[in-house]
């Protein structure tokens, strides 16, 4: 397995951890276009991912994008065989559930990318930030 910096795969970034580039990207470019999964890594380049751990044991995520911040839940039904996942944006609105031209955005597929990389950021969210962070994202 051949590794590389980032910033070899994604040029003009300042990021510093190790990216395995045997067949994982090849695979990756199988299912997304181009533009997406270089916008993802772009996302956890610059350190966009957070990872919040609710009051009451479940993970949520938050993804800063260029025009707005976007919630990204992962796993939305555990007891099931297939691990559903939803991504506030316009984006996973329309090209993942109207028109299934994609089968993500680049928000939910930078934080599924994130959390497999362990290269998000964690912070704790008490319920008070919580409603806070959902009444940003309504407003």
């Amino acid at each position: 397995m051949t590794i590389v910096r980032c910033s070899v795969l994604h040029p003009g970034s300042l990021c510093d951890y190790l990216v395995p580039v045997d067949d994982s990207l090849d695979k990756l470019r199988s299912f997304f276009p181009e533009n997406l999964l270089l916008a993802s890594l772009d996302l956890i380049d610059r350190e966009c991912v957070i990872k919040y751990h609710l009051p009451w044991g479940r993970t949520m995520y938050e993804v800063f994008g260029s025009t707005a911040n976007y919630s990204v839940f992962l796993k939305l039904s555990p007891n099931t065989e297939t691990s559903m996942s939803y991504c506030t944006c316009p984006a996973f609105a329309y090209s993942a559930l109207l028109s299934g031209s994609q089968l993500m955005c680049k928000h939910l597929l930078a934080t599924l990318l994130a959390e497999r990389l362990s290269k998000y950021v964690e912070r704790p969210i008490n319920q008070d930030d919580l409603a806070m962070l959902v009444y940003r994202q309504c407003s």
